[in-house]
């Protein structure tokens, strides 16, 4: 694979983003790219469902991906060479059974049986084909791109997310109040799979040898893994069954996970904030607001909360945006994927524009 990124590049985002966990860096993470035509159009969710990419092996959907990677002018500030492997959010359910259903917008899933909460036994079915699957793309994409280019993780979902594919959402809500003991013992079950499930694709990742990332804009080095948690479900419920249902999953993902981060998505989750705030190993918090109110950067008294909870911060923003969250918050512990196009030498002049505002200059 040819693309514009050396070992020394690697070593510098190796100590940017090292020092950023540890608290050394005295500014924030800066993400931005460009990119070039390509032959192929970008690939959709899980490509080999489409009808001209179905009869795709591995081997050639990895292909695709380096094309893309390929057509990167360049890795702008601190961002990297990475693709992830996106079979859609909550792949575990798939992995578990579930139906899986695509159009050109998302992936979903849906139960491959009608079956009580008290008639659920998840399974890790090593023979699953979704599975597999994922697996090998891994797989090959960590040897072809050995030491060249980060492969993520994928999306594997929040435990109730998965509980809610292998149920339907409104069953399980009403499950969640007229039988939570049974919605605790699937959870406790899912959670289990998802940890051994994470195990093995980490370890994986790992002989690829340039770190470690989910889907979101957060990066490790190798050895030391991330995660970007979840729980859309939790959008739908109260605090107490927050507490009830996933903190517990919360507390074991994060003991499993070197660096984990938590994905809090619309205003409807900031009710769970909190508890999310008190788990002493959750290291940061990916704050999206979601369509049709103010952007991340407007956000500032979450955005506060958060970082004063001793957690690191990321959102999608404008060039504006950083300089406004730097400037009110101070940028330290912050990470920005930042909107618009930029040369190498503008993404350094704003960086340290972002270094000189968190410093109240």
């Amino acid at each position: 694979m040819n693309i514009n990124f050396t070992a020394e590049d690697w070593a510098r985002i190796e100590k940017t983003h090292m020092d950023f966990w540890s608290g050394e860096l005295d500014r924030p993470i800066l993400f931005l790219n460009k990119k070039r035509e390509t032959e192929w159009p970008e690939l959709p969710f899980a490509p080999h469902f489409w009808p001209e990419l179905e009869d795709l092996s591995a081997e050639e959907v990895i292909l695709r991906y380096e094309a893309h990677l390929e057509a990167e002018e360049g890795w702008i500030g601190d961002a990297f060479p990475k693709q992830w492997v996106n079979f859609g959010p909550g792949i575990v359910a798939g992995f578990l059974g579930a139906k899986v259903g695509v159009d050109e917008n998302t992936v979903w899933f849906d139960p491959s049986e009608e079956k009580k909460i008290s008639e659920i036994y998840p399974k890790f079915d090593r023979d699953n084909y979704w599975w597999n699957r994922v697996l090998d793309l891994t797989k090959i994409a960590a040897e072809r791109w050995k030491n060249k280019a980060c492969i993520g993780y994928t999306d594997l979902g929040g435990n109730l997310d998965i509980v809610a594919s292998l149920r339907h959402t409104q069953e399980l809500l009403f499950d969640c109040m007229d039988e939570p003991e049974e919605v605790q013992r699937v959870c406790k079950a899912v959670t289990t799979i998802w940890i051994d499930m994470f195990n093995e694709i980490a370890d994986v990742i790992q002989t690829n040898g340039c770190g470690n990332s989910p889907w979101g804009p957060i990066w490790t080095k190798s050895g030391v893994t991330t995660y970007m948690l979840q729980s859309d479900f939790c959008y739908m419920i109260s605090p107490a069954m927050f507490e009830e249902f996933v903190l517990p999953d919360m507390y074991a993902c994060c003991d499993a996970i070197d660096v984990p981060f938590y994905h809090l998505d619309g205003k409807g989750e900031l009710p769970h904030l909190d508890m999310l705030i008190d788990i002493p190993k959750l290291a940061g918090i990916q704050w999206q607001p979601g369509d049709g109110v103010p952007k991340a950067h407007e956000w500032i008294d979450v955005l506060a909360k958060i970082k004063n909870g001793g957690k690191k911060c990321q959102i999608y923003t404008s060039p504006e945006g950083a300089k406004k969250v730097s400037k009110e918050l101070g940028g330290k512990d912050f990470i920005f994927q930042v909107e618009g196009s930029f040369t190498p030498q503008e993404a350094k002049d704003f960086q340290e524009m972002l270094r000189k505002e968190d410093c109240g200059l």
